[in-house]
């Protein structure tokens, strides 16, 4: 497979699409099981849009760079990957081989996908313990 960059292809392409297939389970599998249990649409629609503009920001960001000009701030990208964009941002990552070597971009980013995985885990096998906890508390 090509990637969008230069036409040389992806290094490590199966291992990095098992990846996001495992990072990408709980989310989806959540958002659809809500969606299915007439509980909201909402997660699987978040999860689609932010994904798709983290795509494009990536995109235009990586363009802009390289003429350049001026640039998508850091926190904007953070932003739409935590509103749920992480995959896209994932993926764009990998394609346009963007922010992909700055360490604390690339921290902040991981932490953003490690919070959604816990919320996952919490709504999908703990009841909303941690949740309710954490909101009883304020």
């Amino acid at each position: 497979m090509r990637n969008g960059h230069n036409g040389t292809a992806m290094r490590g392409l199966r291992f990095k699409l098992l990846a996001l297939l495992v990072l990408c389970a709980m989310p989806i599998g959540g958002s659809v099981s809500l969606l299915l249990t007439g509980v909201s649409p909402l997660p699987l629609l978040a999860y689609g849009v932010a994904s798709l503009l983290a795509f494009g920001l990536y995109r235009y960001d990586k363009q802009q760079a390289k003429a350049g000009q001026w640039r998508t701030p850091e926190k904007i990208l953070h932003g739409v990957e935590l509103l749920g964009g992480w995959p896209g941002a994932l993926v764009a990552q990998q394609m346009f081989r963007h922010k992909t070597r700055k360490l604390s971009y690339q921290l902040l980013f991981w932490l953003i996908v490690v919070v959604h995985q816990v919320v996952w885990v919490d709504v999908l096998f703990l009841n909303m313990s941690f949740i309710h906890r954490l909101l009883l508390q304020q």
